[in-house]
């Protein structure tokens, strides 16, 4: 049995839906059960890997509290953006969306993304593979008020890590691959928990290990609470 018992744990990064590659759980929240995750935010996996818009669709239509849907937003000129443009978006009524650049082809950096994510002025998770440090920095540059949640971003690339949190104040960091012994200490002792947060990535990647991660923090109670949950709260 999981040793941390919050009064909310909550997944920043889980997918729903069939996974084309490989034979895993669709539905998370028999998973959810076991590890004592009460909520997680949520993107369907035919977004990612196939039809944005109708993995869009099959996410939004999900009625269950404990699904937070994070849609995936592909930026493009009329009649190549997915939506087709920024009032549905909003229309939708989402706290976050989820940007997949080298997946779907487009510039992260480029004029019209830029001009799509500063009229939504929504905060944006992004995988680190999805993207580099060089093109996160420029995006922070044009947008500053822009809030970012780094997912997957490894143990093997803390240098670039901390840099890149030293130099874009408004980037929170999933922690769920962080995984090296300290890892997490040495960035909230740099960058405060409050810029920390918890989530898994499951079930492609391993929600297990996260979870461990969580209950064996050599941190405060308070700091543990912020990744658990208050840091999300805090991005959103």
């Amino acid at each position: 049995m999981p040793k941390y018992k919050p009064a909310e744990l909550v997944d920043a990064h889980r997918l729903i839906g069939r996974v084309p590659f490989d034979d895993l759980p669709e539905d998370p929240r028999p998973d959810m059960d076991r590890l004592g995750i009460e909520r997680a935010y949520v993107t369907h996996t035919l977004s990612l890997y196939a039809d944005p818009q109708a993995g869009n669709e099959a996410l939004l239509e999900l009625d269950d509290p404990r699904m937070v849907p994070v849609p995936v937003v592909v930026p493009g000129v009329p009649g190549a953006g997915t939506p087709g443009g920024v009032e549905e978006v909003l229309g939708w009524g989402v706290r976050l969306v989820r940007l997949c650049p080298e997946r779907h082809r487009w510039e992260l950096t480029g004029p019209t993304a830029l001009r799509w994510l500063a009229a939504l002025g929504l905060p944006v998770a992004v995988d680190f593979e999805e993207t580099s440090p060089a093109q996160l920095l420029a995006l922070a540059r044009s947008l500053p008020d822009l809030r970012i949640l780094l997912l997957n971003p490894g143990y093997r690339r803390l240098r670039v890590i901390a840099e890149l949190m030293t130099e874009i104040p408004g980037l929170w960091l999933e922690i769920g691959t962080v995984n090296t012994q300290g890892g997490v200490e040495w960035l909230a002792e740099r960058f405060g928990a409050a810029r920390l947060v918890f989530g898994t990535g499951a079930p492609v990647a391993d929600d297990c290990g996260p979870r461990y991660l969580l209950d064996h923090l050599d941190l405060g109670q308070d700091d543990v609470d912020r990744i658990v949950a208050g840091s999300l709260e805090g991005l959103l």
